[in-house]
């Protein structure tokens, strides 16, 4: 079975504002990022993953980040299972982020 880190809302949002610019690859679709997205923040759809893979960094950290966590989760075990060695899960989505 493959892993994948996880990081949460609070943990980003400190990174970020201490200047560290991490890779962010948000999934969710077209119609949810329109409401806003992190800045910075690429957007890959969840199900336009596979044919895009050459967009996502391999040996580097990517953090991923949807509305609640869940299809994040989804792109961070399908990248592990790929090789990808640096797929990180934001936990609780952007429903968390948008509580900050």
């Amino acid at each position: 079975m493959s892993t994948y880190e996880t990081t949460t809302v609070e943990q980003l949002k400190a990174r970020l504002d201490a200047g560290d610019a991490p890779y962010l690859i948000d999934v969710r679709e077209d119609e949810e990022v329109a409401a806003g997205m992190i800045p910075g923040a690429k957007h890959i759809r969840l199900g336009t993953l596979p044919e895009r893979l050459s967009e996502i960094p391999k040996d580097e950290e990517v953090i991923f980040i949807c509305r609640s966590g869940a299809r994040s989760a989804r792109a961070c075990e399908y990248l592990s299972e790929l090789g990808f060695g640096r797929a990180v899960n934001m936990v609780g989505g952007m429903l968390a982020w948008n509580e900050l």
